[in-house]
């Protein structure tokens, strides 16, 4: 199955931390790294004071169903120092959000895919949309039209 994972950071070696995950993520069974976009710059999302994220988004190939590999993604988190303890949006060492795995449509207590805010964030569908334009994000549409329905929105500060 064909997987996108966010990824962010804000705290400590930005670069170095997701350059990280992405290995412990290559080195976890049933899961294969396939590309990874630019990473970016961007405002902090959310209501709480905070430095500057870096993102970007990683393709997979993984035969793990979505509840395991979210296991993965977020032991890969507590590795590298990620506690889930703090106010919801605030700053991190790492962030590992499942955005989606092909066309799935999941409801759980712990996961909903696609990612549920994946279509109105531009920090997340610009580095989509550089890997994987003509993906269909299931009841939103494609990854490149989402993107320039954004852009074109012109509250996009709002959407960071």
């Amino acid at each position: 199955m064909r997987a996108y994972v966010g990824l962010g950071a804000n705290l400590g070696e930005r670069e170095a931390t997701i350059r990280r995950a992405l290995e412990l993520l290559a080195e976890a069974p049933g899961i294969e790294v396939r590309r990874i976009s630019i990473l970016r710059e961007t405002e902090p999302w959310g209501p709480i004071a905070q430095p500057r994220f870096l993102n970007g988004v990683a393709e997979l190939e993984t035969s793990l169903e979505p509840e395991a590999l979210v296991t993965v993604l977020f032991d890969v988190e507590r590795r590298l120092g990620r506690t889930r303890d703090g106010e919801r949006w605030g700053p991190r060492e790492i962030d590992l959000d499942l955005l989606l795995q092909d066309e799935l449509e999941l409801e759980t207590h712990g996961l909903t895919l696609p990612h549920p805010r994946l279509h109105e964030r531009l920090f997340v569908l610009e580095p989509l949309a550089e890997l994987a334009p003509d993906v269909v994000v299931p009841g939103k549409g494609r990854v490149g039209e989402l993107l320039r329905a954004v852009r074109e929105d012109d509250g996009d500060t709002l959407q960071r």
